[in-house]
């Protein structure tokens, strides 16, 4: 796991500026923060975010398309040959085309705002959805293409005529790598300002969608390539297990990105801790804001795709009244939720003799 968080530059969304601090009661649900060129005076303060959500869902309606073409294709190909690695590359697109409709309705549903049922918005619904689809990539995929190769393998062998299934398989290919293209070039994009290579990118970040998009087209141009060789091996022995073969190794191949799907989404619903890089420079704003004197605890945790939640324990300069502290509170806390990469951020008193963080307690 990378130590670089998902996000470009941190330090270009933060400001203790004034300006950037919308005018909230502490403990109210999460405003609207409006539009404010004092956070970044060349672009404006969501632009990243924006970029990458409507890149993000131009990447999942490409993919979409692409699959529904190729399903239809490998559908017709399928019956005119019977072929099992053809009959689970046909289930693999359906599936993917399924999947993707289902991660639209993730990237529809996680950028609802807050309110008083959801404080912390509804990020994670983008997780639950992909996590939706990648069930979908294992039971209509994975499950189905090994049942299909297991079941074929014994099959008697008939004069089969591939030439239409190659045809098919060489424009899923074009339109399958059409669509893997968009989706490497949007990871490549937003990796290369973190200096991490494009996957490394779509493995660390808190988008689903975007890495859902990835390895499903990953998977479905690697799953051609097998389809192609396994009929083209049995077209060259005269052995129907060849094709059965490739079905099972496509099967295999779904079921080993589906279980990574799964996984990834669970990290982040049961709350996956933000990397050490943005800990690092949050602590290290908090500790030279001017009112601040130390910090005792920092939390920060994904709760949507570039949505996060923080808490965190300082300790305020001076011998101060309640209400001073909860002012100075409230107004640190307002430089963060206007950044919109937080959530919600949250400042409480650290107890008495508590153990302070360093910069240096971060990497530990």
């Amino acid at each position: 796991m990378s130590l670089k968080p998902s996000i470009a530059n941190p330090q270009r969304h933060l400001s203790s500026s004034p300006k950037a601090q919308p005018s909230r009661a502490r403990g109210a649900s999460h405003p609207k923060v409006s539009d404010d060129t004092s956070l970044n005076s060349n672009t404006n303060n969501y632009s990243e975010i924006n970029d990458e959500h409507s890149g993000s869902l131009v990447t999942v309606l490409i993919a979409v398309g692409a699959n529904l073409i190729i399903a239809i294709a490998k559908s017709v190909a399928a019956f005119m040959t019977g072929s099992a690695s053809m009959i689970a590359e046909a289930a693999h697109s359906w599936a993917d085309a399924g999947n993707g409709t289902l991660l639209i309705v993730a990237e529809k549903k996680s950028i609802k705002p807050a309110d008083k049922s959801h404080p912390l918005g509804y990020g994670k619904e983008s997780y639950v959805w992909s996590m939706i689809a990648a069930f979908g990539v294992f039971t209509a995929g994975s499950i189905v293409s090994i049942y299909t190769g297991i079941k074929e393998w014994n099959a008697t062998e008939s004069e089969t005529n591939y030439t239409v299934a190659f045809i098919v398989l060489a424009v899923a290919f074009v339109l399958e790598g059409f669509s893997l293209i968009q989706a490497y070039r949007q990871s490549k994009k937003h990796g290369e300002a973190l200096d991490v290579s494009a996957i490394g990118y779509v493995v660390d970040t808190s988008n689903p969608t975007l890495r859902g998009v990835f390895f499903e087209d990953l998977a479905a141009v690697v799953g051609l390539v097998i389809a192609a060789a396994a009929m083209g091996m049995h077209a060259y022995t005269g052995e129907p297990y060849w094709d059965a073969l490739g079905s099972i190794i496509v099967g295999l191949l779904l079921g080993a990105v589906a279980i990574f799907l799964i996984s990834r989404n669970r990290d982040f619903l049961v709350g996956h801790r933000v990397a050490e890089r943005m800990h690092e420079y949050v602590l290290g704003e908090l500790l030279n804001h001017p009112d601040i004197d130390s910090v005792s605890y920092l939390h920060l945790e994904w709760v949507g795709p570039k949505k996060m939640f923080m808490v965190a324990a300082v300790d305020i300069k001076g011998n101060q009244k309640e209400e001073q502290i909860a002012q100075k509170f409230e107004e640190v806390e307002n430089l963060f939720r206007a950044n919109p990469i937080f959530q919600e951020a949250i400042l409480t008193l650290s107890v008495p003799n508590a153990d302070l963080l360093t910069l240096s307690d971060i990497s530990l």
